[in-house]
């Protein structure tokens, strides 16, 4: 059995937390009741995953979106109260890691979504924090067969604005809300550049940047770190781990 608190220190060090100032308290955010054996992840700390998370016995949920957002009602009223009841009448702990979630070179949303898009030469950028990161693809592609391809890997369709022809072998990325980088990432020569979503503004600055813009989904581009992180916690702690899906089309 393991302490919940040692796990926290793990996580922190590993992810190096204290490096961001962060929209969200990284770490611990509601502590449970039991030591932790059964740890289950999921990408945002909503009541269906908590559900999901009690049948399956889990002592802690480990997300990347999780709760005590800046400029957010603190209250524990509503929704979130009714969320907090439920994980705390299960003496469930929440742990949450975002930005340093975010930008881990291994473990990471960034790092673990250039993977599953086989991406190669992958690496962060000294832009954004580390969050901005660049890469090419083994073959070039058309626009329309790259937007193809992270819709097959993703499974599900991405979103294209921008250019519509010529060749993408250059890529940068930035998982989630990354798409105010774009002129970040036009700074760099790369041909293309995915997020997971699409602002008004976004489809003007992909055209006239010249760049391919393809909006993959919030929640499709940071499936994969979590699920990278809480399997490494498994086996570092031999715990029982579970990532539980909870379908979300934004």
């Amino acid at each position: 059995m393991t302490d919940v608190r040692d796990l926290i220190r793990y996580c922190d060090d590993v992810l190096d937390a204290a490096r961001f100032a962060d929209y969200a308290p990284n770490g611990l955010q509601v502590e449970g009741e039991r030591p932790l054996q059964r740890l289950v992840s999921g990408v945002t700390a909503s009541a269906a995953l908590i559900e999901a998370a009690i049948a399956e016995h889990a002592d802690a949920i480990l997300v990347h979106h999780g709760w005590f957002w800046k400029n957010e009602n603190p209250c524990l009223i509503g929704i979130k109260g009714q969320r907090a009841r439920t994980l705390l009448s299960a003496g469930v702990s929440l742990i949450a890691y975002h930005l340093p979630l975010d930008a881990h070179p291994e473990l990471g949303n960034n790092a673990t979504l250039g993977r599953r898009l086989d991406f190669i030469d992958m690496e962060p950028t000294a832009l954004a924090n580390g969050l901005l990161w660049v890469g090419r693809l083994a073959q070039p592609m058309t626009p329309a067969s790259f937007t193809e391809h992270v819709s097959q890997r993703l499974a599900r369709p991405a979103l294209r604005v921008g250019r519509e022809t010529g060749s993408i072998e250059r890529v940068a990325w930035c998982t989630g809300g990354g798409q105010g980088y774009i002129e970040q990432a036009a700074s760099l020569g790369v041909d293309a550049f995915l997020s997971g979503e699409l602002s008004e503004q976004t489809t003007h600055q992909a055209r006239e940047l010249g760049l391919c813009y393809l909006a993959a989904g919030h929640h499709a581009t940071e499936r994969y770190g979590v699920q990278a992180l809480g399997k490494h916690l498994a086996e570092r702690f031999g715990l029982w781990h579970r990532f539980v899906e909870i379908d979300n089309p934004a």
